[in-house]
């Protein structure tokens, strides 16, 4: 928690004439209501256990962390709680009560459930997820070649965040092939090596296959590994290509390994371990992100509280080896850089980009990002002309999106450290994406979490050359139409989140990320023109987020 942000709690605390000692009592009913509110809206930045990551720390006990000491959220009180659920917070927390999403009622729910102790989340173990395993179609019955003339390599798959679904798009005619149920807000989707399966992993814990072979693609096999999760990869060594899937629980803390094709259950391995640093024992060690290595038949697991980056090799499926390399606190998400041998990974409390060589299996760097908690997503490389290959990240923290040197023979005297840094205008942070293509002469940025309504309704466009911001471009007021939300309350639509190229990078398209009770579009612009040129509406079409093409999910072209 920011001491911007302290003060405003002491103040909102000080004036709220509640008593600190305040005695909280819930009904079962609203247990039940405000467990599932925290689950879906607040567990990822704040943890099962409420013990903090990207969020701060929202257990009722006072906490002594290893920097500041923390207020519990019984000394905040009701009336300051509530404040910064409905309003949010400068450091990127999302106003859910401003936004719509939440009720006053709901808000002042969550702000009592806050001051009483966390419940225990369930486990789960193999036979509580072969429960939920189906195989739709059987392999051999699915089909041989592609069903479709539709150039199905050029399809996006559309997270359609709040409703629980993927649109799949036809990216030359920008029509709806198919929508497809999913797990809860759906956090990625990945391709497998030959672009065919496009898998889904939800926050709920619930992993999807769904087929693009199929004239209408459909899920084909689906499993719920865990209770929340975030990512999913396959694997892409040669030898192995598809053959397995890996999913990366949150809770319980785990590691699953999936037929690819299936997606049936073959082995767990529980991440609960010892922070690097102060060798202190940490349950909710959560995956945050994975990628797949192309040198060796691994993947790359990033475990969040510990600041471990683990080397998992799945040759052995069975009898997995694994390579510890500590880094910082608390890995988040990253992406490789453009000769995919070097994989670059946020620490986000610690405000460092951490770099792990996958071919020699080893941490190479940890670099000072260069702002407030960044936020890379992928990342977007570029080849520079003054500072040779950058990998940039944006911050959701600060208004600093940062070019890092790649490149340790070409270019050494820039490699591993910050080259260049890109203010975006205004105040603030918000940034969640940065995403370019090889084609491509702009790198795109959104900033979809700052509080200012003008700077969070437009997108920002660098210049590769230059690497500064030369236009921003605002959604057009049309398409951020308000919502009413349960309450009777107007909410806008929060504005353009996420870019992702056509196969050939001629077009970025960006989502309208709005409220679940209407539809918002998804924008295409010209890559170069910077032209809107088409504008994807369907009644399907709800809180559209993350965009994945196939040919660039599949050859992680970023």
């Amino acid at each position: 928690m920011s001491k911007k942000l302290l003060s405003v709690v002491a103040v909102s605390v000080m004036f709220s004439g509640v008593a600190i000692a305040e005695e909280i009592k819930l009904s079962d009913a609203e247990m039940k209501k405000a467990n599932q509110i925290y689950f879906d809206r607040c567990a990822g930045c704040h943890g099962m256990l409420r013990k903090g990551a990207l969020g701060p720390w929202i257990r009722p006990e006072h906490h002594k962390g290893k920097k500041k000491e923390v207020p519990g959220t019984k000394e905040l009180g009701t009336e300051a709680l509530v404040n910064i659920i409905y309003n949010g917070t400068p450091g990127g927390m999302p106003g859910w009560g401003k936004s719509g999403e939440l009720t006053k009622d709901e808000v002042e729910l969550m702000a009592k459930y806050l001051q009483l102790p966390p419940v225990a989340p369930p486990e789960k173990s193999m036979a509580d997820m072969k429960k939920t395993w189906k195989v739709e179609v059987p392999v051999d019955k699915r089909p041989k070649k592609p069903e479709t003339d539709r150039n199905w390599k050029n399809y996006f798959g559309v997270v359609l965040r709040d409703v629980g679904k993927i649109a799949i798009i036809d990216g030359d005619k920008k029509e709806v092939v198919s929508v497809v149920p999913s797990g809860f807000a759906t956090h990625i989707l990945r391709s497998s090596a030959d672009g065919r399966y496009m898998y889904a992993i939800g926050r709920d814990g619930k992993a999807e296959v769904i087929d693009l072979w199929m004239k209408k693609p459909q899920v084909v096999s689906e499993i719920r590994v865990c209770n929340d999760a975030r990512s999913i990869d396959t694997s892409k060594y040669k030898g192995y290509e598809g053959k397995y899937a890996v999913v990366g629980c949150y809770w319980p803390p785990s590691i699953v390994t999936l037929d690819g094709k299936t997606l049936e259950p073959l082995k767990i391995v529980s991440t609960a371990s010892y922070t690097y640093d102060t060798e202190e024992f940490h349950r909710e060690a959560r995956v945050a992100s994975i990628v797949a290595n192309h040198y060796k038949p691994q993947w790359i697991i990033n475990v969040k509280e510990t600041g471990q980056v683990w080397l998992y090799d799945y040759s052995d499926v069975n009898n997995p080896t694994i390579k510890m390399i500590e880094a910082e606190r608390f890995l988040h998400d990253g992406g490789w850089d453009s000769t995919k041998r070097y994989f670059l990974v946020a620490a986000n409390a610690r405000n460092t980009i951490c770099v792990v060589d996958a071919k020699e299996g080893k941490l190479v760097a940890k670099i000072p990002s260069g702002g407030t908690k960044p936020h890379p997503g992928r990342g977007a490389n570029v080849n520079s002309k003054k500072y040779g290959p950058v990998w940039i990240t944006g911050h959701i923290g600060s208004n600093d999106i940062v070019a890092i040197g790649t490149d340790p023979k070409g270019h050494p005297d820039n490699a591993w450290k910050v080259v260049k840094k890109i203010k975006l205008p205004g105040k603030g942070g918000g940034n969640l994406f940065v995403k370019t293509h090889p084609k491509c002469k702009y790198i795109f940025a959104d900033r979809p979490v700052n509080p200012d309504r003008k700077l969070q309704t437009q997108f920002y466009v660098i210049d590769k050359n230059t690497l500064e911001v030369v236009k921003t471009i605002p959604i057009p007021e049309e398409y951020l139409k308000p919502a009413k939300t349960k309450d009777g309350k107007e909410v806008k639509a929060r504005g353009p989140v996420h870019f992702e190229f056509n196969a050939d990078g001629t077009e970025v398209w960006t989502s309208v990320w709005g409220n679940k009770l209407e539809p918002t579009p998804i924008l295409v612009y010209d890559a170069n023109t910077l032209k809107l040129k088409k504008v994807i509406k369907d009644p399907r079409i709800i809180t559209p987020t993350g965009k994945f093409n196939v040919t660039n999910t599949m050859g992680d072209i970023y």
